[in-house]
């Protein structure tokens, strides 16, 4: 049970970084930086999903 809460919480946390980069995409002039630390969290939430 506690690794089917945990799943959630990273996918809920992956989903919001998803929507940060979405929004950081759309400004007229997204910082280059800010993008690359979400995509490098995104990526780790991701290979912590699929290893359960």
């Amino acid at each position: 049970m506690q690794s089917t809460a945990h799943q959630i919480a990273l996918e809920t946390k992956h989903a919001t970084i998803d929507r940060r980069i979405a929004d950081e995409t759309g400004r007229p002039h997204p910082d280059t930086a800010i993008l690359a630390d979400l995509k490098k969290q995104k990526l780790r939430l991701k290979e912590e999903i699929v290893s359960l």
